[in-house]
């Protein structure tokens, strides 16, 4: 430990100095001295907390700074949060960090944010928060006031004030925001002063924060919500939606019918006088009579009158007013156009422009345009209301009129659509009538305007006529050739007598009569047959006057029916399956009518002791057929059994049946037709069996022609001599499914392989069948005593190759080295025909069978 220094001596002095230094530096510096400001638990963001005195710390600062992110420092010293911030905590700090980029030099000031009042001495005094010392006190500012400005708005004060030096100072909109420099705060007495006039419909209202701060920065009170409300003057005119309305309603409406709604807009303050509006008509054009009325507060246009009429009046204008104030007279005002079209509805009927109408027309002429009638209608024009329809309400009984209008002219076009005949009518009366598309509104009892016209029929000289255009006669069928009837008669249409008009026959299918030429009497030329022609034969007949005008018809000749045709059966042939049948139905019809039909009476043809009666039985089933069954257990085959049919009348015909006992299910599935003198089957082959023999003879025919040409082909190359030992060769069938090698051991040396669908042989294959993917070859070992064991034994082990050099086959053997192939190649024929003979033999010697 260092020893204690008396008071007096030089380091204590030393001391003193130093501890003087410290203190002057320590009041050097109180100016930046921890500030506190009051704040609330709950911070909204951007909202200002309090103000810092920077200038009285450091005046030169260039940059400032906050070491808490959560607040935000200007230049004036407001202190801003930059988000919403809900302490939880009862204080809270951070430093403000000031500074100066020339010189270097930084300084801080320590904020303290508190809840709740600390008790500061001061001058030993203690500054506590009383309440209500500091409250929002109204104001309000007239809009477009004219001053003097700067005009005094009211005194900010706190109790505060009455103990300590205050400072008062203000921030928001109009101050430090746009606008700025609209109002200010005197800092040492608070009075509040606006600096110039101001528009309430830009700026309603205005939202300032007051501060109160001692001179070293310490906020005593909350920052203070100062709203100075802008009061509304009754500067701006009501404005309609639209400068001019157009609206439409239907003539005729009811007295209160909804035309349409007006609208306007007043910017000055809403809920005011200055906002209340009210509409009124100023002018109607036409004046008179007033028909519209509207609603003060709503703007709705009404109906006053149900007068109104599209063909008298169909636009009306009106200018309208609207007014504010209440419409007192001192209100502003504004005017606007009001058009309003009149619709047409269907109030006027048409009106023909005459009431009778004369017209003429040839007779025999359609499809010809007589008369055109017009009407009147005070309806709007190509509507509706006013197109026409047309109609024949009397004296078109007949068909021989129609009446259409006409879409460009609107008028009534009549037409003849069948031929008016002079001789039957010479005038004819119309009643026509005339109505709108569109159902009719008005008032008036009746809804169609008539009128009448009068069609003359004007005489034509025409020619013949057929009338009417068919005619008929009825001839018995077996009436004789050369007999004469009436024929057909056509008339002048004048002198209505057939008197000099020829006929002649356009058309006569079977050429069985003659047409005389002046009077129209038909001859018969044939014999008529009524079955042939269905019971009624057609002539077409041209008939013609002296001026070789014509007209054209039909006679239509009924042949009746006489009792001519006997009996017969459709069906001739009859099939009887034996075991499941024992007889068949047959079924008569007669070519004639009923009346010569039947019944009918079925028997068999022949003597009482012919075979036919033997063997047969028939049986009635009904009036039209009966039943065939035969009497002993005759063979099967085919028999003619003659059957009688006869009619009511006793006309009878027989028919010769062919029936065939068959051996069958059913009638389709005969296929043996047998006859009774030679009793040989006869097969009788349907259509797949027919195909099939066919393909088969087919395919035999390809199968022959390969074999011919294989052997054809090994002929040529080199004559076949058969060795001495061929039958004591051994043959061997080998079953190969697929293409490959097929091994073989001998005790002689020799292999053999397996030639294809040449039919040739290669070392001895001849005779073996081989199958290999589908094709049969044949294979044929020498020395054939020996077994495939004792090839083995002695060591021979004989492999088939076949390759193709050249075209040619080789045989390779294991010990024996190639032999040449062409002495032990044969013909599939030679083959056959040498060794066939001896194949019946009981045994071959040495056969081995080896299957692959």
């Amino acid at each position: 430990m260092a020893p204690a220094r008396a008071p007096g001596s030089p380091s204590g002095a030393l001391c003193r100095q130093l501890l003087l230094t410290l203190a002057i530096l320590t009041f050097a510096c109180d100016a930046c001295k921890t500030v506190t400001l009051h704040v609330p638990f709950k911070l909204d963001a951007e909202k200002l907390i309090g103000r810092v005195n920077l200038k009285e710390c450091f005046k030169s600062a260039t940059l400032i700074h906050s070491s808490d992110p959560d607040f935000q420092i200007l230049e004036d010293g407001s202190v801003y949060t930059t988000h919403a911030i809900l302490s939880s905590s009862e204080k809270r700090s951070f430093t403000i960090l000031l500074s100066n980029t020339e010189t270097q030099e930084e300084k801080e000031i320590p904020v303290l944010l508190e809840h709740q009042t600390e008790k500061r001495h001061s001058q030993e005094k203690v500054l506590r928060r009383a309440k209500r010392r500091w409250a929002p006190i109204p104001c309000s500012v007239p809009e477009n006031s004219l001053g003097p400005f700067p005009l005094f708005l009211q005194q900010i004060q706190s109790d505060t004030a009455q103990n300590y030096t205050i400072y008062y100072s203000i921030s928001g909109p109009g101050v430090d925001k746009e606008p700025r420099n609209l109002f200010y705060v005197e800092r040492d007495t608070g009075n509040l002063f606006c600096t110039r006039a101001i528009d309430r419909e830009t700026y309603p209202s205005f939202e300032l924060v007051a501060f109160a701060t001692t001179p070293d920065g310490y906020t005593p009170e909350y920052p203070l919500t100062l709203v100075i409300r802008i009061e509304d003057e009754n500067d701006n005119y009501p404005i309609f939606t639209e400068t001019n309305y157009v609206f439409k309603v239907f003539e005729n409406s009811k007295i209160g019918t909804t035309v349409g709604q007006v609208c306007a807009t007043d910017k000055d303050e809403p809920d005011t006088l200055h906002t209340r509006l009210r509409y009124s008509i100023i002018e109607q054009f036409p004046a008179s009579p007033t028909l519209f009325s509207m609603h003060p507060t709503t703007g709705v246009i009404t109906t006053s009158s149900s007068q109104l009429d599209r063909e008298l009046i169909d636009k009306y204008q009106l200018k309208i007013k609207v007014q504010d104030m209440d419409g007192q007279y001192f209100g502003l005002q504004t005017t606007a156009a009001c058009i309003i079209n009149i619709e047409d509805v269907n109030d006027n009927l048409p009106a023909f422009t005459s009431s009778s109408y004369v017209a003429s027309v040839e007779e025999n002429r359609i499809d010809v345009e007589i008369l055109r009638v017009a009407v009147q209608d005070k309806d709007l024009i190509n509507t509706a209301n006013w197109r026409a329809n047309y109609t024949i309400l009397k004296g078109n009984e007949d068909g021989n009129f129609k009446i259409v209008t006409d879409s460009e002219t609107n008028e009534g076009v009549l037409c003849v659509v069948k031929p008016l005949n002079y001789e039957e009518k010479q005038q004819v009366t119309l009643q026509i009538g005339v109505v709108n598309e569109a159902p009719y509104t008005g008032s008036s009892r009746s809804t169609m305007n008539t009128a009448t016209i009068t069609v003359n029929v004007l005489n034509q000289d025409e020619g013949p006529e057929c009338d009417p255009r068919v005619q008929t006669v009825r001839i018995k069928e077996n009436v004789s050739v050369g007999t004469k009837n009436i024929g057909y008669k056509a008339y002048d249409p004048e002198t209505r007598s057939s008197s000099g008009i020829r006929y002649m026959k356009s058309n006569d299918p079977e050429g069985w009569v003659d047409v005389d030429e002046n009077s129209g009497v038909i001859t018969i030329l044939k014999r008529l047959d009524r079955e042939a022609r269905s019971g009624v034969y057609n002539i077409s007949i041209i008939a013609s006057d002296k001026d070789g005008r014509t007209c054209n018809g039909v006679l239509g000749i009924i042949l009746e029916d006489v009792n001519d045709n006997g009996p017969v059966i459709p069906q001739r042939t009859v099939i009887i399956c034996k075991p499941v049948m024992s007889s068949a139905e047959i079924v008569a019809s007669d070519p004639d009518e009923p009346i010569h039909g039947p019944p009918f009476d079925f028997s068999l043809e022949g003597a009482s002791d012919s075979e036919v009666l033997r063997m047969w039985r028939l049986t009635k089933v009904n009036d039209i057929s009966a039943r065939l069954s035969y009497v002993n257990d005759l063979q099967f085959g085919k028999y003619t059994v003659p059957v009688r049919v006869t009619d009511r009348l006793g006309l009878s015909l027989v028919t010769p049946l062919d029936v065939i006992l068959c051996d069958c299910v059913t009638p389709n599935d005969c296929t043996i037709r047998s006859g009774l003198s030679t009793g040989i089957g006869e097969v009788i082959l349907g259509k797949w069996a027919i195909l099939a023999i066919l393909l088969g003879i087919a395919l035999l025919f390809c199968v022959l022609f390969t074999l011919v040409c294989g052997a054809t082909t090994g002929a040529a190359k080199k004559p076949k001599v058969f060795p001495d030992d061929l039958t004591q060769q051994n043959l061997i069938v080998s079953n190969t499914e697929a293409p490959g090698d097929d091994k073989v051991y001998s005790t002689n040396g020799f292999t053999t392989h397996a030639v294809g669908g040449s039919a040739q042989g290669i070392c001895g294959t001849l005779g073996s069948r081989v199958k290999t993917g589908g094709q049969e070859t044949i294979e044929m070992v020498k020395g054939g005593h020996q077994t495939m064991e004792s090839c083995q034994e002695t060591g021979h082990h004989h492999t088939l190759e076949r390759y193709k050099e050249g075209g040619q086959h080789t045989l390779d053997s294991c010990r024996g080295g190639p032999i040449a192939a062409d002495n032990c190649k044969y013909t599939y024929s030679e083959w056959c025909s040498y060794t066939q003979p001896r194949l019946g033999e009981e045994s071959i010697r040495g056969d081995t069978l080896v299957k692959n």
